[in-house]
């Protein structure tokens, strides 16, 4: 049984128990919210860790993507990235490699679950795709035993969810046609899709395998996460037609996913206005009835590659007081190159302290009681308090180091000036 189906059955499993320790939720509600299908719990069977529990009522998550391209980096580094992105505080990890080495793709995937504390995710098409190179065959030869075998072998070797982009429907690709984007397609899954469905001229493989597909994430419980082939890759082509459509579709697939006993999440817009943030959660949150939301940022303005970790925290933590449940990061590197360990880092950081804000200003748990205790510290001027409760530790850490703070009542920005020792 798979956890939606044991909340739907009245049974409270060991994964709910574990995971609602750490939430602001009783564990009755919380059982009801999973059998409804508002939060899930993303745990293969076959991979260990402890279970982080994402969606209505419970802390806002952060996922940090990492992995190889055919340009650079290597198994060891992605693991160094795992690490770093860990402590950092993400509560998963998504393994995104595309090379053109497939069984290099496949080691990295085993290692990273082997060695991963937290959830594990995917995107199947980038280990087809790679596949199909490896076998000299274009895109377009993607056959349906392709895909349910690298989706099989994934969910065998502990993937924890999977990315599907089966909304890019030719109904969709017909109203992209007609009311054109700046961008297009930024997707690299969906755009592969839209490639194989003009080319072959039928509909997209993983919705008419979505079935098949289904059966396979009950078997392992692995959570399907609907992909958003049709995001925008920029905030001129926000909220047009194609990614409306598209969400329409995703909104079904959540339904007979449920009907199935699968847990399922919804992913949402790369790149809005600070405008239309809030109205594109809401939107999801109507149209997919209350499916978990994970969220690429949003970026909300493309005029900042560099600072892209700072674009979508902007938009992250508005969209996560507006109802979003989980945030994909975003790295300095984003639009220039694949992410190094500090971007990586950068971009956590950046992602958890947008999450945080949102949680806040939600008054979830005990965010307010943390923010409480921050305040004292910092009126007491104790540099040991604020390192212990400040998002990063390590930052604060160094500067307390770095400009000998530990055992002094001031810092160098006010120095004899401080407000603090006037005592108003």
């Amino acid at each position: 049984m798979t956890q939606l189906s044991s909340a739907k059955n009245n049974i409270i499993t060991d994964e709910m128990r574990k995971a609602v320790e750490s939430e602001p939720l009783s564990l009755e509600v919380f059982r009801d919210y999973i059998s409804k299908g508002y939060i899930v719990i993303p745990k293969n069977i076959n991979h260990k860790f402890e279970p982080v529990a994402v969606g209505k009522g419970t802390y806002i998550k952060v996922n940090a993507n990492i992995g190889i391209s055919s340009k650079k980096s290597s198994l060891d580094e992605e693991l160094k990235k795992l690490q770093v992105a860990t402590e950092a505080g993400a509560h998963s990890i998504m393994d995104l490699s595309t090379c053109n080495d497939f069984y290099y793709v496949r080691e990295i995937r085993r290692e990273i679950i082997k060695q991963s504390k937290i959830m594990v995710g995917t995107v199947p098409i980038y280990e087809i795709s790679t596949k199909m190179f490896a076998e000299k065959k274009e895109i377009n030869r993607i056959s349906d035993k392709d895909i349910l075998e690298i989706i099989k072998i994934q969910a065998e070797e502990g993937v924890d969810f999977m990315t599907i982009h089966a909304g890019v429907t030719q109904d969709v690709m017909r109203r992209l046609q007609n009311d054109p984007r700046v961008c297009g397609i930024v997707s690299r899954g969906g755009s592969m899709i839209a490639e194989w469905m003009k080319f072959n001229n039928k509909e997209n493989p993983f919705l008419t395998l979505f079935d098949e597909i289904l059966d396979i994430a009950y078997q392992y419980d692995v959570t399907l996460s609907l992909g958003d082939g049709l995001r925008p890759g920029s905030t001129i082509d926000g909220t047009d037609r194609a990614q409306i459509q598209e969400l329409i579709v995703l909104g079904e697939l959540v339904d007979r996913a449920r009907d199935r006993g699968v847990q399922v999440m919804v992913e949402g817009p790369g790149h809005i206005n600070i405008s239309d943030v809030e109205m594109n959660i809401k939107l999801e949150k109507r149209i997919c009835n209350e499916a978990p939301f994970y969220i690429l940022g949003p970026v909300v303005t493309d005029c900042a590659p560099g600072y892209d970790h700072i674009t979508a925290a902007i938009g992250s933590a508005i969209a996560g007081v507006a109802g979003a449940d989980f945030l994909c990061y975003v790295t300095p590197a984003e639009h220039l190159h694949l992410p190094e360990l500090q971007d990586v880092r950068d971009g956590v950081i950046s992602s958890v302290i947008a999450a945080f804000a949102a949680d806040l200003s939600l008054n979830k748990g005990n965010s307010r009681e943390r923010e409480m205790k921050m305040a004292k510290a910092r009126k007491e001027i104790n540099w040991g308090n604020m390192s212990n409760l400040a998002l990063d530790k390590g930052k604060v850490d160094a500067a307390i180091e770095t400009y000998q703070l530990k055992k002094s009542s001031e810092c160098s920005m006010c120095g004899e000036f401080c407000s603090f020792k006037r005592n108003y």
